[in-house]
């Protein structure tokens, strides 16, 4: 199957055009009172790294709502939550400060995107304000925000995310333990193991 690749940037912009000036606009590089609020509001983000090498990498963060810190407006944290130890975010930092971050809040189609340079830290003053259930955690991410805009909804209005009409049936679907039982064998039966990993959910979220 042919397939013609684009190689360079004229390339790109002779195929899809340039960006309206209205879209260079919306790029900020602070933290505005919008941002702040919708920070407050969003329990989910996902955090885009790359190695030295630039191997990529997105990994999915959620809390309770307001559990995203913003220091100042330049400065916001996440905290890390208990999870499988491959800690590829985290490594990619260390090599790569880089990072981008995307914020869902539920049933808003736009997004909030954030780029900038994040450091590791395993204790600060605002730890304190990381506390979840009772439970401090080990380290944190800040960063440091270079671009801030706002995403349009087109693409959560294509795939219909929020809509609960459009979502698959989760019958239809195999479960963790079936998935890895057969991607990387064990000896538990995918009934043990998800029960394994249904308790592991439920009680090692902190």
């Amino acid at each position: 199957m042919g397939m013609t690749e684009i190689k360079t940037l004229d390339e790109l912009a002779a195929l899809s055009g340039e960006p309206a000036e209205r879209t260079l606009c919306k790029l900020k590089d602070k933290i505005d009172g919008h941002a702040r609020n919708l920070i407050a509001h969003s329990p989910f983000v996902l955090i885009a790294t790359a190695s030295a090498e630039g191997t990529c990498d997105v990994s999915p963060r959620g809390d309770p709502a307001g559990s995203v810190l913003v220091l100042d407006d330049h400065t916001l944290v996440l905290a890390d939550r208990p999870g499988n130890k491959l800690h590829d975010s985290f490594r990619n930092i260390i090599e790569n400060p880089h990072a981008g971050l995307l914020f869902l809040i539920p049933g808003m189609n736009e997004t909030l995107r954030i780029n900038g340079r994040a450091k590791l830290v395993s204790d600060a003053p605002f730890f304190d304000d990381l506390v979840v259930k009772g439970k401090r955690p080990q380290l944190a991410v800040v960063i440091e925000v270079e671009q801030l805009y706002m995403h349009c909804a087109k693409a959560f209005l294509r795939s219909s995310l929020w809509k609960p009409e459009t979502w698959p049936d989760r019958a239809e679907l195999p479960s963790l333990g079936t998935i890895l039982k057969d991607q990387i064998g064990f000896e538990q039966t995918v009934v043990e193991a998800d029960a394994y990993f249904a308790e592991s959910n439920r009680t090692l979220q902190y």
